[in-house]
């Protein structure tokens, strides 16, 4: 199977090897690193570009905030540096990447911030035991078949608070069941129906939705480098 291979200066190429996110980080890679290329490069860019978005759409400093597929905190050092301590939570599937944020954390100085990561394969996110104001799942969905959309989905729906706002991006599709491949500009990224990377019709978000009892609105176009659209997800 053919997927992306990042490499640190943000580019990609297309190579014949799965993607591999069980693969363990050491302390010598992180340390060296290389968890900046294995989240997609783009560190500086992306990073800066997701918390500006947030900030703009209503982010304070006060609010209780959830960042799934955190990663090494590309995105999650800016937001740890504008919460109040305690109001950050993540969460990955891969433990070592979130050694890696850890590390992220500690150059930053933000190690005293009382930051919240935690791994899951299921998206325990309850094991927080809050109700979030805002979510984010970026660079999430464009890796993940629908039926664990619905899962994740489904958990955010528990921890939401009332008027809180789950915003994630997605690779579009022009109609639903799209079966031949798209290729996205910018970013050069092609995608796909049913293998990594996906792509998705806003229609089969929104049945999504409907089946997990929460409301999606399409943002659309944010400045993406990879040409990833935003959604925002409500109760």
């Amino acid at each position: 199977m053919k997927s992306l291979r990042r490499h640190p200066d943000g580019r990609s190429k297309t190579v014949a090897e799965p993607n591999n996110y069980s693969r363990q980080l050491t302390v010598a890679d992180i340390k060296a690193g290389a968890h900046r290329a294995y989240v997609g490069g783009m560190w500086d860019e992306i990073g800066l570009l997701q918390f500006e978005f947030l900030s703009k759409s209503g982010l304070q400093p006060m609010h209780k905030f959830l960042d799934i597929g955190c990663g090494a905190l590309r995105g999650g050092v800016h937001f740890v540096k504008y919460l109040e301590a305690g109001k950050y939570h993540g969460v990955d599937l891969n433990p070592s990447i979130l050694e890696a944020g850890r590390y992220e954390l500690a150059r930053a100085d933000l190690a005293a911030k009382e930051v919240h990561l935690a791994a899951t394969d299921s998206f325990a996110l309850d094991q927080f035991g809050q109700k979030f104001d805002y979510a984010l799942a970026l660079s999430l969905f464009t890796h993940l078949f629908a039926n664990t959309i619905l899962r994740c989905l489904t958990a955010v729906r528990e921890v939401l608070a009332p008027s809180g706002q789950f915003f994630a991006t997605f690779f579009e599709a022009p109609r639903s069941v799209h079966l031949e491949p798209i290729a996205h500009h910018p970013g050069a990224i092609v995608t796909h129906y049913d293998r990594d990377p996906f792509h998705y019709s806003f229609e089969e978000m929104e049945i999504m939705a409907k089946l997990t009892n929460l409301s999606v609105t399409l943002i659309g176009e944010w400045n993406h480098p990879r040409d990833q659209r935003m959604l925002v997800f409500t109760l």
